[in-house]
């Protein structure tokens, strides 16, 4: 074989191990960036008496990707609650690393009060609305944890998402005056005001009758396909939960 034959095949061979090299790193770019949330061997335990331990999460690993739904059911003190606090920077893993939107969440440098605002939306089943606030304030008021003034560009992202989840008749009114099902969609605004990367939603339907509960779980599936929000649900609920993409199941400690 020629020199130059010889040489030519070379740089045939290294070309195509030069683009099989770029496709895999394109491939790895591609699901580190639609990576949302990412557990890895996340436990965590509380005092159970004197000297011992309950030991609620035992190495948690989950990975949800960007504009996803996920429902996580699971039997009552499974670690529901515990998980989406973990998720939502309320509670603090004992052990495990929690990336959230390609950032490493459990670490010491992290400003939680921040992250909260404005990676994360809340969506919780007392609602937890302001009494002496109308609809319209209790959705703006996140808008105020780091600035004095809500400005009028939010008050107009406030009333598109009236329309988007169909309250704009109660902008007006107090949580008092509200139905289960306005204060719920309220709420709902309320998390997604700050265009959060993602919403965690705790039993979002427990305290609504049967129609107000199926209304809010499609108004999820709603806010997730028209504006992209990655949504992790816990709920007891089958009829709430098949609504979501996925369902994964808490079982001692760990995700099935």
């Amino acid at each position: 074989m020629g020199n130059a034959l010889r040489n030519d095949l070379q740089l045939r061979i290294m070309g195509k191990n030069v683009i099989r090299n770029f496709d895999n790193i394109s491939n790895l770019l591609i699901t580190i960036f639609k990576t949302m949330i990412k557990l890895s061997g996340i436990t965590k335990k509380f005092p159970d008496g004197e000297n011992s331990f309950n030991q609620v999460l035992r190495g948690v690993n989950m990975s949800i990707e960007k504009g996803d739904f996920v429902a996580i059911q699971g039997a009552s003190g499974s670690g529901k609650t515990t998980l989406l606090s973990i998720l939502g920077t309320l509670l603090l893993p004992d052990e495990g690393s929690y990336v959230l939107d390609n950032v490493q969440i459990n670490t010491p440098d992290v400003d939680y009060s921040a992250v909260r605002n404005q990676k994360l939306g809340f969506v919780f089943q007392d609602h937890r609305l302001m009494p002496q606030l109308t609809a319209l304030e209790n959705i703006l008021l996140p808008t105020l944890a780091f600035q004095n003034k809500t400005t009028d560009e939010q008050i107009d992202y406030a009333k598109q998402l009236m329309e988007l989840t169909g309250i704009v008749s109660v902008v007006n009114q107090y949580p008092e005056t509200l139905s289960g099902g306005e204060a719920s969609r309220t709420a709902l605004c309320r998390a997604l005001i700050m265009r959060p990367f993602c919403i965690l939603a705790d039993e979002p339907t427990g305290q609504l009758d049967a129609e107000n509960a199926r209304n809010i779980a499609l108004l999820l599936a709603k806010v997730n396909k028209e504006l992209g929000t990655t949504i992790v649900m816990v709920t007891h609920s089958d009829e709430t939960a098949v609504i979501a993409n996925r369902i994964l199941t808490l079982k001692d400690g760990v995700l099935l």
